[in-house]
């Protein structure tokens, strides 16, 4: 009997990363699309929360949030997007959301926390079955 849960949990796991990968990059390619589509209004926002040379940063968050979610929504080299991205979300969350006294900034900075989590899960676990990476062979915890 133990068997047919354990056959049956296999099979929601098919289903469940894709879609963990689907909730997860949906932030990024939306945020990535934001930002194209008003670069100078994000450098702005950069150079208001003091990141460095925002007029260069804000191509090189657009490409981190494009690329990277794009190739998490398909499992594409996942394991090392996903690190990317973990890292990603704990530069955003320290260098720009932590603000105490600041509770919306505060939740940004515990979304980040989180997020930063869920992609440290994909680095440990892979992409899943239904992914790039599982159809080309690369990722073994398919």
């Amino acid at each position: 009997m133990e068997e047919l849960g354990e056959m049956h949990m296999d099979n929601w796991k098919t289903y469940l990363a894709p879609l963990g990968r689907l909730l997860m990059s949906s932030l990024f390619i939306w945020a990535g699309i934001g930002k194209l589509m008003n670069p100078s209004g994000t450098a702005q926002y950069f150079a208001h929360v003091n990141i460095p040379i925002p007029d260069v940063m804000v191509w090189i968050v657009i490409i981190i949030e494009l690329i990277g979610g794009l190739a998490i929504l398909v499992g594409f080299k996942a394991r090392w997007v996903a690190a990317v991205l973990a890292i990603f979300c704990l530069i955003t969350g320290f260098g720009v959301h932590l603000s105490a006294g600041d509770y919306p900034n505060m939740v940004n900075f515990y979304k980040n926390l989180v997020m930063a989590g869920g992609f440290l899960y994909v680095v440990a676990y892979g992409a899943g079955a239904i992914s790039v990476d599982a159809s080309m062979g690369t990722d073994k915890a398919a």
